[in-house]
Formats: structure tokens, sequence, C-alpha cells
């Protein structure tokens, strides 16, 4: 990424440990405006019934100083969480930690799986596709939500950012996507191609600016979103089926919700930034044309919309 390091591949239990040192030093963590981490996993299939190969976390100590870690859960296992670093903390402890604020951009497969396979009981999280789809400014708008690809188009970047996250993007779904020529089993591939290190990193590279976007927003607004996201870490961890295809495409938002977010309006930056006609451009969509693009653009939706219930 433009402007950015490059992302950290860690193998060893000891990496872990540094990790967890690193984020346990940070004095932001007490800052809901400046989250200290931002996650992502990939895996095949990953949820309960698959298997977590990648863990990629970000680490932002503030602009400019952000590293991301790509963790080699493949190889470590279970011992990747419950390592424990020099100030007596694990990863399990850190991700489990409700004062250390996390951000997720659609946590539910990563939630489920790591509750799943490792026990970890994610808290303190705050779910990007969530707050997108809370910031919209009517009902209509709302109905469905929108993947990472569709968000990204409202991240204030340089075309030169863009235009390098979608590459990176776009090559690493030739490694590891069989539509494309790829394989699943790429995650899991030892040494790690460089395509899929560069994916990963792309996932959260540029979600730090994502969040800024809302770091404003009214703490109704914010007490909100951070409820319902907290509600799909609960959701995604209990026994009944996860909706799938179509329903999983569709909002949380009862109608009461709705009502109540469309009279909170003068809460949503964004009329600032675009015209009105853009947004019903981006937004106002039918189904079928929602689930199209994501097929297209992004991994996240890809395959639950394909029904090989797979998650990159």
């Amino acid at each position: 990424m433009p402007g950015r390091k490059e992302a950290e591949f860690v193998t060893t239990l000891a990496g872990v440990a540094q990790i967890v040192d690193f984020v346990d030093r940070q004095d932001t963590w007490k800052r809901v405006i400046e989250p200290p981490l931002y996650i992502d996993l990939e895996g095949e299939q990953l949820g309960r019934n698959g298997s977590v190969s990648l863990m990629t976390v970000l680490v932002y100590p503030g602009e400019r100083l952000e590293h991301i870690f790509v963790i080699d859960i493949y190889t470590l296992g279970n011992t990747a969480f419950k390592v424990v670093g020099e100030r007596g903390k694990s990863l399990k402890n850190i991700l489990e930690a409700p004062e250390i604020s996390k951000v997720f951009f659609d946590v539910r497969r990563d939630s489920e799986a790591l509750f799943a396979h490792y026990g970890v009981n994610l808290r303190g999280v705050w779910d990007l596709q969530l707050m997108d789809s809370a910031a919209r400014p009517r009902t209509e708008q709302r109905r469905l939500l929108s993947g990472l690809a569709k968000c990204m188009q409202f991240v204030p970047l340089t075309n030169a950012q863009k235009g390098e996250w979608t590459l990176c993007k776009e090559r690493g779904d030739r490694v590891w996507n069989p539509d494309k020529g790829g394989s699943y089993s790429a995650f899991n591939k030892r040494p790690l191609p460089a395509e899929i290190l560069r994916y990963c990193a792309g996932d959260v590279a540029y979600l730090p600016a994502m969040y800024k976007k809302y770091a404003s927003k009214s703490t109704r607004w914010r007490n909100f979103v951070f409820e319902a996201s907290q509600k799909r870490v609960v959701e995604s961890q209990g026994t009944g089926v996860q909706p799938e295809g179509k329903e999983r495409a569709l909002s949380p938002w009862t109608e009461e919700e709705h009502k109540m977010l469309d009279s909170w309006t003068e809460v949503n930056p964004r009329r600032s930034y675009f015209s009105q006609s853009r947004e019903d451009d981006l937004y106002e969509q039918s189904l079928e044309d929602y689930l199209n693009e994501q097929s297209r653009e992004d991994d996240l939706y890809e395959t639950w919309l394909t029904g090989q219930d797979n998650d990159a």
C-alpha cells in the first residue's frame, strides 16, 4: 500500500507475544475515537464448520504509525491465542478485553470461527459494515448491507491509493479464488504467497480511515451502533443457523430502528461530501444487482452468495 509499511508475516509464538505486548502498551485503548486494533480473518470455510488460516491485525498508535501483522494461525493453532507476553497478557486476553476497542468489517464469520475453534469471546467490537449502514439517511438506503469494496468508495483516498488497493485485491483473488484459477488452499500454503500477504494487508489497511468518517457522530448514534455490533457477536456464537445468501445481505434493523435512524439524519455528515443523487446512484439498487456486484467485487460476500459456504 502506498505510504504504508509492508505487512509482517508472524510465524512464531515469540512474534505473537511481541504483538500482544505492543498492543498492551498503546495508550489509545481508552479512546473510542482512535481504536488501536483493526482485525480480519481468512480461512477455508471460515466459521464453526471450517478453519482459520490467517489473522490480520493492524495496530494503530496513530496516523502513519500503524503496523500490519499477519499471524499464521494455520501453523500455530490454539497456542497463538494462549502465549503470554512480558506484560502477562495473551492474544485471547486482548481480544476479550471490553476496554480495548477493536474494529472489524462484518464481524460475523470472524467471531463465529474464533469462538467455535478457540473459545475467544470477542468484546469491545465496532463493526464498520453496521456503521456504514446506520449512517445512511433514509430507510430505503439501509435495506441492503454493503461489502468492503463498495464502502471503500467513500474513503478519502488518492487515486493512486485506490488503484493500488484494487490491484492487490485482484491479484490476491487470482491466487485463492477457484473461479479465477486459484484455490482456497492458498491461505495454508507455506511459504505464504506474496499476493496473499498483500491481499490480507489490503483488507485492513484503510479501515482506520473508514472508521474516522464516523468518529464525530453523536453519542446516541455511536451507542446504537456499538450495541448492534455486540449483538452481532452474540448471535454469531449461538447454535442457531446463521443467515446465508440473500438473507445475509439484508440489514439487521427493525422497522422501529429504521424510523429512529430516519429521524437522526442531522447527525449524518455525508451530505457535505457527496450529492444526494450520488448516494442514490450507489445505494438504491435492486437486490439482484447488489448480489451480482458483490460477487464480482467483494470476496467477503462472493462465497456466501455462491453457496459454497467459504469466506476469504
